[in-house]
């Protein structure tokens, strides 16, 4: 049990550590674009899904409403974003990317692509393979995990990752028993 619980510091340690060092990384790439991080996600999120209600892109973004009201009206002000009338209500509006938020988007999807290109090349290259596998094994434990505390809560905040399949315990990332079983049992 101790060993457990000084193998769970270990990685709370390391994923504070690298989410400390990505944020970081994150800052200096989305600064050299002349915007923040939250605006950064604000068009990478249009860019990937398109135009979107403003409800709908801050459940994704997981941004209070007056927080993504002052990210989309900086964006309209540098002209990367702009706001319309929704043609099926009139009450909402859509957020959409303009030609110069397109290009902004794409720009930092590149420099983040890069980024993990570099840290990638800092691995030895017999090793890349195993550890992008234990990080996706990572991210379904987290999602796993994070159901397990606050069942759909954070749904909007895990599109995108990878999902497990019906034989696979929660959270495990396909190392585990499937759900059904349990120990002894040869079902």
């Amino acid at each position: 049990m101790e060993r457990e619980t000084d193998q769970a510091r270990d990685l709370l340690q390391g994923l504070r550590g690298l989410v400390r060092r990505f944020s970081l990384a994150e800052r200096a790439d989305v600064a050299c674009c002349g915007v923040t991080v939250a605006q950064a996600a604000t068009l990478e999120t249009l860019l990937r899904e398109g135009p979107l209600r403003l409800g709908s892109l801050g459940r994704r973004l997981g941004v209070t409403p007056s927080t993504l009201s002052r990210n989309v009206e900086r964006l309209e002000a540098a002209a990367l974003v702009r706001r319309a009338a929704d043609p099926r209500d009139a009450r909402s509006s859509r957020v959409s990317l303009t030609p110069k938020g397109r290009a902004a988007a794409r720009e930092l999807g590149r420099q983040e692509v890069a980024f993990a290109r570099q840290v990638l090349d800092r691995l030895p290259e017999e090793r890349r393979k195993a550890v992008a596998a234990a990080f996706r094994d990572l991210l379904l434990a987290v999602r796993g995990a994070t159901e397990d505390c606050c069942p759909g809560a954070y749904e909007h905040l895990m599109e995108g990752l990878p999902v497990e399949d019906e034989n696979t315990v929660t959270g495990c990332g396909g190392a585990c028993r499937p759900a059904t079983a349990t120990a002894g049992s040869e079902d």
